[in-house]
């Protein structure tokens, strides 16, 4: 399969659209080419559960290697969403819960890597580059690239395979991934508060500075989730000195948010992934919110201007993704400042330099 690859991508003189499952289509700026099919690229490679390690193909749907990890008690730390065929912004669920009707999904390990997405475990564990060890990639000339290993201290200064993780395709075909895999927690359990919005985010950032075996929050609707993960003893002691309400059906609560089938996400308004410092206080845009990430990550939909949300963000250090739905023509991505953009076509002219990879998925 690389072979082939290298063939198409060394022929062409046209973009290149690179497409495995296509679960990740409606994501970035709208871009047209030829769609170079690297679904065939797929299988696991190598996996050593006793060293936490795992090789796949970048082709390799997540739920295949979910699968595996599971029977040998394992996961990929960081959580990444396994999208359904409608993407966000479209579709219907029970509030902050996953629908009750789910579909297959056809979110690869490439995909998932390519976007740098990452779930609710993701500010207690690390994110989706974190956990890469090594990858194989092709560039914009057609040559096969290697970078990094399969053990983690091969990973010591720059690791151009973590550049790959959130380029979106622009500088490279994803090939192959190495990733450090984690145990699965012993137990979890998921409790709920009755608070405003400020006294969430006061509340998860103060937790998050305590000895406490967190690994999700969720601020819905006036109702604060956060979920405990680890040894049955630990789960135990922090819930008595947290208190609060459990709920019975916290795995498929989280499932609806790791994954996106939760309501928030489909009921056809423009969405809007926020990324602040944790304990910037509500920025005050009227519209219905969500917050992840003990306040880092808030997902908003609302009727103000896409310079609006910007600059409101950028005030407190943050930045903003119009995620999915809405009009594109004011761009997805937070605008770079000129030195970083300098950086980012730089990069693209050394991994890329026909400009054929998803060109203008990122910027233009």
């Amino acid at each position: 399969m690389p072979t082939e690859l290298q063939e198409i991508i060394r022929s062409t003189k046209a973009p290149l659209v690179i497409r495995a499952g296509g679960s990740k289509d409606w994501y970035g700026e709208n871009i047209t080419g030829e769609v170079l099919d690297v679904s065939g690229n797929s299988g696991i490679v190598s996996y050593e559960p006793g060293e936490l390690v795992l090789t796949a193909k970048c082709g390799t749907p997540l739920a295949e290697i979910e699968a595996l990890l599971d029977a040998h008690g394992q996961m990929l730390g960081f959580e990444p969403p396994r999208f359904l065929p409608s993407p966000p912004g479209r579709g219907a669920g029970g509030e902050g819960a996953a629908s009750s009707t789910p579909l297959p999904s056809a979110s690869t390990l490439g995909g998932t890597l390519a976007c740098g997405f990452s779930g609710p475990r993701r500010p207690y564990a690390g994110a989706a580059r974190d956990f890469v060890l090594g990858m194989e990639i092709l560039d914009g000339n057609g040559q096969h690239l290697k970078f990094g290993g399969r053990v983690i201290k091969n990973v010591a200064g720059y690791d151009i395979s973590r550049l790959m993780v959130g380029a979106l395709g622009t500088l490279g075909v994803l090939l192959q991934a190495s990733l450090k895999v984690l145990p699965k927690p012993q137990a979890e359990l998921t409790l709920q508060f009755e608070c405003d919005e400020t006294e969430a985010i006061r509340r998860t950032n103060e937790w998050a500075g305590k000895p406490l075996p967190l690994s999700a929050s969720a601020w819905l609707s006036g109702v604060l989730s956060v979920r405990l993960s680890g040894a049955q003893s630990a789960v135990a002691a922090a819930h008595r000195k947290l208190g609060g309400e459990t709920n019975p059906h916290g795995e498929e609560f989280w499932a609806g948010l790791r994954d996106h089938g939760a309501a928030f996400f489909h009921d056809g308004a423009p969405l809007w992934r926020l990324s602040l410092p944790s304990t910037t206080p509500p920025i005050n845009l009227h519209g219905k919110q969500l917050i992840t990430w003990g306040g880092a990550e808030r997902w908003l939909k609302a009727d103000a201007s896409p310079a609006e949300i910007r600059a409101r963000v950028s005030a407190h250090g943050g930045h903003a993704t119009q995620y999915a739905g809405g009009d594109k023509a004011g761009g997805v991505f937070h605008p770079l400042p000129g030195a970083l953009l300098k950086y980012q076509q730089r990069l693209k002219r050394q991994f890329d330099p026909r400009g054929i990879l998803n060109p203008g998925r990122m910027y233009p």
